[in-house]
């Protein structure tokens, strides 16, 4: 009769708070608070990365911070990109105008 035998579980790592609230906060920024929630994405995901990397190995969350990166990142281009379009818009639309009524007399 064969014994199974019995393996040490090796005990996970914590995982980074700073991680969890990158990840949390970038969706939040896609869901509820567009601003607030992208910048506070992006302020722990580089303080969590900067964590794990201090840590060498000890918490785990890499994954987490740079997803919230992510999610922060975009929402702040996707925030941005219109408000410089319209700003274009108002400062092009009176020179543009004008060069069309040139063109109309």
């Amino acid at each position: 009769m064969d014994t199974p035998s019995i393996t040490p579980s090796t005990p996970s790592r914590p995982t980074s708070s700073l991680a969890l609230v990158s990840l949390v906060s970038g969706i939040l920024a896609w869901i509820l608070l567009p601003i607030v929630g992208a910048i506070v994405a992006i302020i722990t995901g580089h303080m969590a990365r900067r964590e794990l990397r201090a840590e060498a190995g000890r918490l785990s969350g890499d994954g987490m911070a740079t997803a919230g990166l992510i999610l922060g990142y975009a929402q702040v281009v996707l925030i941005l990109l219109p408000a410089c379009c319209i700003l274009v818009l108002v400062l092009v639309s009176p020179g543009v105008g004008e060069v069309f009524s040139q063109l109309m007399s």
